[in-house]
């Protein structure tokens, strides 16, 4: 046999259209972000007494785009300070920059070392 009752449906809810405000809504105030500039980072180049000045020089001029004076007088800095900035850069750059030269006196044969170190404020 057949019910003859038709089932009962649930009363169905108004749904409020969304260009309505109902005064209950909370608007943020939209602040303006400012990005920081990258941090910057130093590369480094550390003295030792066995890699020849003319193979520094050349490093410096191929991977840092010196010309021969600026190239000189960084190896000499290096020479005579024990230590010498080559370049300012991001992070990711300089890590490339010292991975370079790392490489480049590696295939050499010689033991220079080269960092990066975060610029000072």
């Amino acid at each position: 046999m057949m019910a003859t009752k038709s089932p009962l449906n649930p009363p169905v809810q108004p749904v409020p259209a969304p260009d309505r405000d109902d005064g209950g809504s909370v608007v943020l105030e939209r602040r303006t972000q400012k990005a920081k500039p990258p941090k910057l980072y130093q590369v480094v180049m550390l003295n030792d007494d066995y890699t020849p000045m003319e193979f520094v020089v050349m490093v410096i001029q191929e991977y840092f785009s010196k010309d021969l004076e600026a190239a000189t007088q960084i190896m000499l800095k290096i020479h005579l300070e024990g230590r010498g900035v080559c370049g300012v850069y991001s992070r990711d750059i300089a890590a490339t920059k010292v991975e370079q030269v790392m490489d480049a006196a590696h295939k050499a044969g010689h033991p220079l070392q080269c960092v990066s170190e975060p610029m000072a404020l």
